[in-house]
């Protein structure tokens, strides 16, 4: 992973992004010596926070099912058929 200084980002933004779109790797921005920010592409954006909707729904229903909020596969078909006609 690159890292870039902020000044760095400010001066050369164009060429950074266009680079950056090119290779799809994230880059680091640091401020004062230290890590202030990601950037990345915004397809890689994208994919990560669809990834992160799956991960959470998983966790939901884990939860769920710890909790004993689950219904029989025939309540489930039942309340699904209203959506799948």
């Amino acid at each position: 992973m690159r890292t870039e200084l902020v000044t760095t980002l400010k001066r050369r933004a164009t060429e950074i992004i266009t680079g950056l779109q090119s290779d799809r790797s994230p880059i680091l921005i640091t401020q004062h010596g230290k890590p202030a920010a990601y950037l990345v592409d915004v397809d890689s954006y994208d994919e990560l926070n669809r990834r992160l909707s799956v991960i959470e729904g998983i966790a939901l229903g884990e939860q769920a099912v710890r909790d004993g909020r689950t219904v029989s596969q025939t309540q489930a078909k039942r309340r699904f058929s209203k959506w799948l006609k």
